[in-house]
């Protein structure tokens, strides 16, 4: 099950916080003695001598299952070798599998997943019968396998001239297939009930379009096609593809070259390089012939590397009365296949066709829109997307010398995603002396608004006037963590205009979560940052979440610090390599804005209120901070800052935040905040306090490491998120709280295997880079675990952790005589392919093993790479699919108080019945909203393959830093 990360902002007194998402919470195991309804789904991946069955268990029944086991035979001599998401044991040819505490408890409708990997030889015939608590179950009815076959990925055609599309369906299960509907994003465009399944269409405009078939079967089953994406041209144009081509040294590489409509009479085609390493020529191809007749097939274009040079040179495609196409082709050292690898799939990330990008150039979530994490909706996006395109952008910088991309890259973060003054009015109201008004975290949605308290004393803040003297202005530099890129819920908060309204258009700043550990994405109102009352309640959106007295207009922004920490890091590598081609000053100036981002980024290593940090208990003793004593110099949760949007009411507020994460902490942006010279910040103190965090980082890593090399939850500052009092004998960390799961519990925070590998490849990048001794004792443990717990399987299919499970604290920090952590313990509680994860911890493995030379780090970093290359392409990028039973959740109820009114910008009501598709009704028109409509009415938990963005630029940036390092 992918993991899911969300972030929750309180309005000028509360907090923002990303978390991964599960689907099964912890629920007691309490078995039913009634009889089931139920169907159970078997899927298996097969490599001959052994394979891994997965297996989904639908309640078909009208009462919850609580508590199941599930037993089936199998025909041959399959033995078991282990399994997850249930207890697995087998006697002679039968199989038992009974459920965990955590996922014991399947609603009516809902499913719970389970897997197992076994050897066998011989045949390896599915089993046919299954039974749940002794009750026999049906098979899950398969969706209709839909594939659209034309246009191709990437075509290109020209306005009014008719796009071919056509697809094949088959039905599964007895079933037959009643219809094919073809779609443009989220717009039917027509349907056909007969085989073969075709539509001509000539009224797409000219721009980038993403096309899909989608087939209904007879039994109320429904499935799309992977997305195909494709341009069409104001007029008559040529067509090359791919438009990226890495090509090694002495070798060549190809692209093809076409008409995108039917000319009159014959077109010569002429193709040149045209700047860029003259190492690289046209070896044929040079020029070509179209005709009234074969202008629609492709000719090919050979380009040669000579055997010595590097370096990106562009091709230009030039014929009389058609717009002219380029192609970029990069000539690699003879032995780069991995950087050739990068190249192929950046090529097809930022092929405007494929829909990774809006035509603002903002990198969505996902190119799919229906898919619900932390963005509920695919096409919005977050500060963690555009920090991966800035990473992507340096790699790319890298490999083919051309730095345009990186700076280009941060001029788009910077316009749509930092806000501008006009977002941000009123700063230089603000008083630092007294920084917000507090108000308690409370645990549950039903215990909001949280009511604001003046009585208790806050800190000062010590860092605004420093920030103010550098850089001369009051506005903050960082990112706002959510953003609505195509409008879709319409409050329009664009750059300077709050709340413009449903028509206005371009990205548009919005955020969900505000109410508590227990509020997950499926129980969150979304809001506007710019709240002007236009839409919600009589008050906007403000009294859902906080309680006084009376509300003012006001905006509020909300920054994830380990998206800041990711620009900042991609800035330090991307100074690192331009630097070694010696074009350092290329990006010089991006890379000062680094620096100034980072400075402010230092908000996020203070306590919320500006309170003393360390042994807080109670908000009124808690004593407030009178500077630095204020820092636990970590990494949180969020900064936040807002105001009023009147400017002559002179306020405005800014928080930190009590609670830390161990898979937030980014040791390699404060080495380079603190060492290196291009990125040391401007102001008086933030080069010190980088250089103190590194150094509270490494300690944090280690105080949090487990005895078996896990990196547990974390720590804060105010415990219940009100400066409570914790448990008695709970451990300390310079006086935070141990926290095993911090700030969200919907699910845990410390259980996904993500967070780990994310924030230990960071720990691997500082020690490649520094060699500290510190780093790689904690890398040293971590490493040996996860390798324990990886399989690569003879096929070259793989299994990483997914889901940990935790018992027992760490003993309480003591810098000069750490403790050992023996009675602090992990188990993996299930595992998976996800591929975005795998390419992260596939990265923590390389530049671990660069420096350390450890073989078998090595080795797996290879394996997982090249294991998703071979296994998981598709025409977008690589995926796997995903069974969401946790779509469940549509139906969820969203708390709203009884007597409480409002509506959304497109009028969906809010009140005490809202759930949350009820405030999303925009999903119903979604293409795939069939098959989460399907398993809503009982059917079995859909499957998507989803193209997440940062996912495919990590396992892009995994193939470059393994050609950097290890090739």
């Amino acid at each position: 099950m992918p993991q899911r990360r969300a972030r929750r902002l309180w309005t000028a007194v509360a907090a923002t916080l990303a978390l991964p998402l599960a689907t099964l919470t912890a629920l007691p195991t309490t078995a039913e003695a009634a009889a089931v309804e139920c169907s159970v789904d078997y899927k298996t991946n097969d490599w001959g001598s052994g394979f891994t069955a997965d297996l989904t268990i639908t309640n078909r029944g009208s009462a919850a299952i609580d508590g199941w086991t599930l037993t089936y035979d199998y025909a041959g001599n399959q033995k078991l070798a282990n399994g997850w998401n249930a207890t697995w044991s087998q006697s002679g040819k039968s199989i038992t599998a009974k459920s965990l505490s955590y996922n014991a408890k399947i609603a009516p409708g809902a499913a719970a997943t389970t897997g197992a990997q076994f050897t066998y030889s011989g045949a390896n015939s599915a089993p046919t019968d299954f039974a749940v608590n002794g009750t026999t179950c049906a098979g899950a009815h398969q969706p209709p396998i839909t594939v659209l076959t034309s246009p191709k990925a990437g075509a290109v055609y020209s306005a009014g001239d008719a796009v071919p599309l056509a697809a094949t369906a088959a039905a599964a299960d007895g079933a037959s297939i009643d219809k094919v509907e073809f779609y443009d994003d989220t717009t039917l465009l027509g349907t056909d009930t007969t085989a073969p399944y075709t539509l001509d269409t000539d009224t797409l405009a000219a721009g980038t379009h993403s096309l899909y078939a989608k087939a209904h079967d007879s039994q109320g089953a429904s499935g799309e096609s992977t997305p195909v994406g494709i341009t069409v041209a104001a007029g008559p144009a040529l067509v090359a593809s791919p438009s990226q081509l890495g090509i090694q040294q002495s070798k060549s590489g190809t692209f093809d070259v076409k008409l995108s409509t039917r000319p009159a009479s014959d077109v010569t085609v002429s193709v040149a390089r045209t700047s860029g390493n003259s190492g690289l020529s046209v070896s044929s191809g040079a020029n070509l012939t179209f005709t009234p007749s074969n202008w629609n097939t492709a000719q090919k274009v050979t380009i040669a590397a000579d055997a010595s040079g590097t370096g990106a040179a562009t091709f230009t495609v030039t014929a009389p009365g058609h717009t002219k196409a380029t192609v970029t082709a990069t000539q690699l050292a003879a032995s780069k296949t991995y950087d050739a690898r990068f190249l192929d799939l950046y090529g097809k990330i930022t092929n405007p066709a494929n829909g990774y990008f809006s035509p603002e150039g903002v990198p969505y979530h996902s190119v799919e829109t229906l898919i619900v994490e932390a963005p509920d909706h695919g096409h919005q996006t977050t500060s963690e997307a555009y920090s991966y395109l800035l990473w992507l952008q340096a790699m790319y910088g890298k490999v083919s010398g051309d730095w345009s991309k990186f700076n280009g890259a941060w001029e788009i973060m910077e316009k749509y995603m930092i806000p501008t003054h006009a977002d941000q009015p009123t700063n230089s109201s603000y008083n630092a002396s007294k920084p917000a008004t507090y108000a308690p975290e409370h645990d549950l949605p039903s215990q909001y608004p949280a009511k604001l308290d003046p009585s208790v004393s806050v800190g000062s803040d010590p860092i605004a006037a420093e920030l103010k003297s550098a850089y001369g202005t009051d506005d903050v530099y960082g990112m706002h963590w959510l953003q609505d890129v195509d409008n879709v819920y319409g409050y329009g908060n664009e750059p300077g205009k709050c709340e413009a309204g449903p028509t206005a258009t371009g990205p548009s700043y919005i955020n969900t979560f505000q109410r508590g550990a227990q509020e997950s994405v499926w129980e969150t109102v979304p809001q506007p940052t710019c709240d002007a009352f236009k839409y919600g309640g009589k008050n906007g959106y403000l009294d859902l979440f906080t309680g006084d007295s009376s509300y003012a207009k006001q905006w509020k922004f909300t920054n994830a610090p380990d998206a800041d920490a990711r620009a900042v890091q991609a800035a330090y590598w991307a100074n690192l390599w331009a630097k070694q081609q010696g074009k350092g000053s290329d990006i010089s100036a991006t890379v000062g804005k680094a620096a100034k981002m980072g400075d402010y980024l230092r908000y996020s290593m203070y306590d919320k209120y500006f309170k003393k940090v360390g042994n807080c208990t109670g908000p009124t003793a808690c004593p407030a901070g009178t500077g630095k004593d204020a820092s636990h110099y970590l990494m949180s949760w969020y900064y936040a800052w807002g105001g009023a949007t009147d400017t002559s009411a002179g306020w405005s507020w800014r928080i930190g935040s009590s609670h830390t994460h161990g898979g937030y902490q980014n040791p390699l942006a404060a080495y380079a905040l603190s060492s290196a010279a291009d990125l040391k910040p401007k102001s008086a103190t933030g080069q010190a306090d980088w250089a103190k965090s590194l150094d509270r980082q490494l300690e944090f890593y280690r105080w949090l490491q487990s005895d078996e090399g896990a990196i547990a939850g974390g720590a804060t500052n105010s415990w219940g998120g009100s400066y409570g009092t914790p448990p008695s004998g709970t451990p300390t960390f310079y006086g935070m709280y141990y926290d095993e799961a911090p700030v969200y519990h919907d699910p845990p925070s410390n259980q996904w295997f993500g967070f780990q590998a994310w924030s230990m490849e960071r720990v691997a990048e500082y020690y490649q880079q520094s060699g500290d001794a510190d780093a790689k004792a904690v890398l040293d443990k971590w490493v040996d675990w996860a390798l324990s717990e990886t399989t690569v399987n003879p096929d070259g299919t793989f299994r990483i952790p997914s889901t940990l499970k935790w018992s027992g604290k760490p003993d309480t920090w003591s810098a000069s005589n750490p403790g050992a952590n023996s009675g602090l313990h992990v188990t993996v509680a299930d595992y998976t392919n996800d591929v975005g994860v795998a390419a992260a911890y596939a990265k923590t493995l390389t530049y671990y093993a660069a420096k350390s030379g450890d073989a078998k780090a090595k080795t797996t970093a290879k394996a997982l790479l090249d294991g998703m290359w071979e296994h998981n392409q598709d025409a977008l990028g690589i995926a796997v699919p995903e069974t969401r039973a946790d779509y469940s959740r549509f139906d969820d109820p969203v708390y709203v108080p009884s007597g409480w009114t409002g509506t959304m910008p497109n009028g969906d009501k809010i009140d005490s019945s809202s759930t949350f598709s009820s405030l999303r009704s925009f999903y119903k028109d979604d293409p795939n909203w069939s098959k989460v409509e399907a398993y809503l009415a009982g059917g079995a938990a859909p499957t998507f393959t989803y193209h997440r963005f940062w996912a495919q630029a990590d396992i892009a940036l995994a193939m470059g830093s393994y050609a950097e390092l290890l090739e």
